[in-house]
């Protein structure tokens, strides 16, 4: 199949376009532009790629490609497709959160405030698309609250004398408009003022009512001239609290993309002037993983402002997307003004930029908990590894050696993605001589399941799955122990690269599966390996010492196991031991065996 489509994307033109991913059934399931398909859609079909491309690839059955007249073509299209057809693989902004409009129904009597998903033909009068929901009601209730509009439930003109104004009337944020004798007219006249604020024209208001409070002042309406001013001076507060939100656009806008672990993160920071006075984010429930970025930042921000009349004159971004040409001309034609898409280096708008990473940051940190980072990594390891469940319990294996000495194998367990030291175990090997590391994992690997079939408790449960320090010979050597004593289980090698570093893991056969992809698994079995490790070298080192010790203190003289005891204990090492003089060693031993204990060290024989 990979052949077959790897021939069919060599055979395709170097022009700009789109290309449509389609599996067996014949859904799409991703969506991507390119300036030149056959260099963009062949690199699908060979090279590695991260764990999100290469599940993607796995469901390809078939594709389809559309050829622009331009890249900015191109760029439309895909936006266009991806929003037609929401592929499972395109990184997508959820419709169902944030970006209301604020409805108004004009044709009403009395005409009231809500907030709409979107746009319809019905005749009302919308404003927006604004931030989240949640924002958005706030800010039509300040709206109504600084112009005394109802914010209650009840509807007019049914509602009008059938019960007392309620608190917010005898408050004052609100002016009756339930009693019979208040005026319709009035309630007209306050919610045209409340569109002005909505569209932009609350300075327009702001003078509007200024020039009327002089005339009434003029003419002795003192408390209309009251009215009028402290109205004056609610809307120029509400402005400067609001300004994002009701002039409908901020000055520059700072977007900061953040992959953590399990989830990432869009964040956008809305400044007007210098001073930031908003923000909008949405978690994205999978990491996008190390070789993503540009490309899906380009398609998360069109996303963002796609339909939006209110997009800043300038938009910073933390890398380059490759498209930011097309990109600056598809937001300006969209907004009618031009629209600088920039990635700063230095100064404020850096500051700005890394101010919104760092929020996308902290949002991942906060909404991803540690059991949702455990669950994720074993639900990504029983799918990547092809397991018939998330793996529960994990050992692993590591052999320790310096030459043919002391060979020592440990195991380690993890349970529910955390050390389980108490079901940890060491094996000294009996049976190899010299350095082999295959067949000392064989016996390490047998002794422990031999165990298990012996019923000895302390070997019981088994593992879900078994990872082995070294290649796939190691894990062979592994998996040939185990199926010698009747168990069959998954195994896996635990593969470094030349700095050290967990890279891959890798079958008995030798298949290769990276962990890049997904950086919670990467960090996961990092951790297993390194304390595996540990653990094995630890064991090495505690008998290395013991057998050292031993050699250099036995066959003296009057030194036994608690003399050996002793003189230790006071000089801390058998070096110390070793540069003592007589006179120090006999306020331990006796003078003859001090004497004995300074001539073995200091006899060139004496070793």
């Amino acid at each position: 199949m990979i052949d077959n489509l790897r021939e069919k994307a060599l055979a395709l033109p170097l022009k700009p376009g789109v290309y449509i991913m389609y599996d067996a059934a014949g859904t799409v399931i991703y969506v991507g532009k390119a300036k030149a398909l056959k260099n963009r859609v062949s690199s699908y079909f060979h090279g590695a790629h991260n764990l999100k491309t290469e599940t993607m690839i796995s469901k390809i059955a078939d594709f389809s490609v559309i050829i622009a007249s331009s890249e900015f073509e191109a760029l439309v299209l895909e936006n266009s497709l991806i929003k037609h057809h929401s592929p499972k693989y395109n990184i997508l902004l959820k419709d169902d959160k944030g970006y209301p409009f604020v409805r108004l129904d004009i044709k009403s009597q009395y005409p009231h405030f809500s907030i709409a998903s979107k746009r319809e033909k019905d005749g009302a009068e919308y404003f927006g698309p604004y931030g989240s929901r949640g924002a958005t009601k706030a800010a039509v209730d300040a709206v109504c609250k600084c112009l005394k509009l109802p914010t209650c439930s009840k509807k007019f003109p049914r509602d009008i004398g059938k019960e007392r104004p309620c608190l917010n009337y005898h408050m004052g944020t609100c002016d009756g408009y339930c009693r019979p004798e208040a005026s319709a007219e009035n309630y007209r006249a306050a919610i045209d003022k409340a569109v002005m604020i909505l569209r932009g024209r609350g300075r327009e208001l702001v003078e509007e009512l200024t020039r009327e409070m002089q005339e009434a002042a003029e003419n002795l309406r003192f408390e209309e001239a009251a009215r009028l001013r402290d109205m004056a001076n609610s809307i120029t507060a509400l402005e400067t609290r609001q300004h994002v939100l009701l002039k409908g656009s901020s000055d520059t806008d700072a977007i900061g993309l953040y992959s953590g672990e399990v989830k990432s993160c869009f964040a956008v920071l809305h400044y007007v002037e210098g001073q930031l006075l908003g923000k909008d984010s949405e978690l994205i429930d999978d990491p996008l993983g190390t070789g993503a970025g540009g490309e899906e930042l380009s398609v998360l921000v069109r996303q963002f402002y796609g339909g939006r009349e209110d997009v800043p004159r300038t938009i910073l971004l933390q890398e380059d997307t490759g498209d930011i040409e097309e990109l600056t001309k598809y937001l300006s034609e969209q907004c009618g003004h031009q629209v600088d898409v920039i990635i700063p280096q230095r100064g404020k708008n850096r500051d700005f930029l890394l101010a919104a990473v760092e929020n996308a940051r902290e949002e991942v940190r906060r909404l991803t908990t540690a059991e949702e980072r455990v669950t994720k990594t074993a639900q990504w390891l029983m799918d990547t590894l092809e397991l018939e469940k998330p793996p529960v319990r994990i050992e692993s294996f590591d052999i320790s050696n310096t030459g043919s000495d002391d060979v020592v194998a440990s195991m380690v367990v993890f349970e529910k993605g955390k050390p389980l030291k108490k079901a940890y175990k060491k094996f000294k090997i009996k049976t190899i001589d010299g350095t082999d590391d295959y067949g000392s994992m064989r016996e390490a690997v047998g002794r422990r399941f031999a165990r298990y079939i012996q019923g000895d408790e302390s070997f019981t449960p088994l593992p879900d799955v078994l990872f082995i320090d070294g290649g796939a010979a190691h894990a062979a050597a592994a998996k040939d122990a185990m199926e010698k004593c009747g168990v069959s289980l998954p195994v896996f090698g635990m593969v470094k690269d030349d700095r050290h570093r967990t890279r891959a893991l890798i079958t008995p056969e030798g298949r290769e599966i990276g962990l890049s992809g997904f950086p919670a698994a990467f960090s996961f079995v990092g951790r297993i390996q390194e304390e595996t490790h540990r653990f094995a070298i630890e064991f090495h080192r505690s008998l290395r010492s013991k057998r050292v010790k031993a050699s250099k203190l036995d066959n003296i003289p009057g030194v036994g196991e608690k003399r050996k005891e002793e003189l230790l204990r006071k000089f801390k090492s058998i070096k110390a031991i070793g540069a003592a003089t007589v006179e120090e060693l006999s306020k331990v031993v006796p003078k003859p065996t001090a004497e004995a204990i300074f001539k073995h060290f200091h006899d060139r024989n004496g070793e």
